[in-house]
């Protein structure tokens, strides 16, 4: 577990030895981050300080919320605090399982990696009014580079001996002035995951679409294909939850109550803000999720177009074939026939009169079928 003092725009990370050491700053707030793990072994202790620091504690079906690793994407509230509940992409190669859970529930996907970028870890936030709880999977390095990040800034926005800082300017300068504006940066950041993953599937689906309409390849990547649109569909649900939860969210801080100082209602007017930049992103998300399943729906339509004109193309071919040799077929067929008297049969010419007649007829079908346009070739 990590905990940070911001105030203003310092940021430190407390060395913490004991829950019971930890006091709130006069100016600022606490931010505590821990894994699931390490929440549900201290979740006595940490009851304990919260009740001591913000004279309550987490409800019990919130506690249950927090250690439920399959929960989606949602918000809850209660008088006293905001439970939000923020799924973002997994890092396969640092997300481990939580032990005491069940696994969860993942497909082996074929194909590209990018396919298998679309994994999900919850992240629950709990914003008190001066404390930020968060819990994170097991080994989550998200947290581990933002709280660099975030101690990056602070040390770059340290101000000189004797110098108050101002609130209102603090934010801007990229440290946070509240919980809540602490949780939007953090979930803003997880929506920027979103969007270079977009960037990913399109570039694939891409390649995909070239593949599918070019003439002289045959695609056989169909199953890679269909866990794509699989994945896209996943990918747009999970969307479709952080849309919701952020809309949840909003729609609370409009009824929280006015603050009497112009700072505080800078504040706040800054959290509606960064609210409604982070459901922007969420909804370019979604839109460009659902733009990609539609060109990868169309491709395929386009691709079994193009299979059945090439098809029809050749039976067309074909049939012109078969109807010029038809009545060469059918002279053949005369000359055959097992009887004594025949015209021509018996005569030095006849072969070559019986030749003439069938290339004659050959040509005139083939000059009556250039006609109708029926040995033309479409062009590509």
């Amino acid at each position: 577990m990590r905990a940070f003092t911001i105030q203003a725009s310092r940021v430190v990370e407390n060395p913490l030895t004991s829950l019971d050491a930890l006091t709130l700053p006069s100016d600022g707030f606490l931010w505590l981050a821990c894994t699931r793990t390490e929440f549900a072994q201290s979740l006595v202790a940490l009851q304990n300080a919260l009740q001591r620091l913000c004279r309550l504690q987490l409800v019990d079906l919130h506690v249950s919320d927090l250690l439920n690793q399959h929960l989606p994407s949602r918000f809850d509230y209660t008088s006293q605090y905001d439970l939000l509940v923020f799924r973002r992409l997994a890092d396969v190669a640092s997300d481990a399982e939580e032990p005491g859970q069940a696994p969860l529930p993942t497909t082996k996907r074929s194909g590209p990696p990018v396919l298998r970028h679309i994994d999900t870890r919850a992240v629950g936030f709990v914003v008190f009014d001066q404390v930020l709880l968060t819990v994170h999977p097991e080994n989550c390095d998200f947290r581990d580079s933002y709280a660099q990040r975030l101690l990056a800034a602070g040390s770059n926005q340290a101000n000189p001996p004797g110098l108050v800082p101002d609130s209102r300017s603090a934010g801007a300068r990229g440290v946070p002035s509240s919980p809540a504006d602490l949780m939007l940066r953090i979930v803003n950041h997880m929506v920027d995951g979103f969007l270079a993953l977009r960037r990913e599937l399109s570039h694939q689906l891409d390649h995909w679409q070239t593949e599918l309409l070019n003439p002289k390849t045959r695609f056989s990547n169909w199953r890679t294909l269909l866990d794509a649109r699989q994945a896209l569909h996943q990918l747009d649900e999970i969307c479709d939850d952080q849309r919701g939860a952020i809309e949840d969210w909003i729609e609370a801080l409009k009824a929280w109550p006015d603050s009497e100082k112009p700072s505080g209602q800078h504040d706040r007017d800054m959290l509606h803000v960064r609210s409604r930049d982070v459901l922007e992103h969420i909804e370019r998300v979604v839109h460009h999720v659902r733009q990609l399943e539609q060109n990868a729906e169309t491709a395929v339509q386009i691709h079994f177009n193009a299979q059945s004109h090439r098809t029809n193309e050749i039976m067309r071919t074909l049939t012109v074939l078969t109807a010029v040799f038809l009545p060469l077929n059918l002279i053949a067929g005369i000359f055959g026939m097992n009887f004594e008297y025949i015209p021509l049969l018996h005569r030095s010419n006849g072969f070559w009169l019986a030749m003439d007649a069938m290339g004659l007829t050959a040509a005139g079908l083939v000059m009556f079928f250039w006609r109708k346009r029926y040995l033309e070739r479409s062009a590509r």
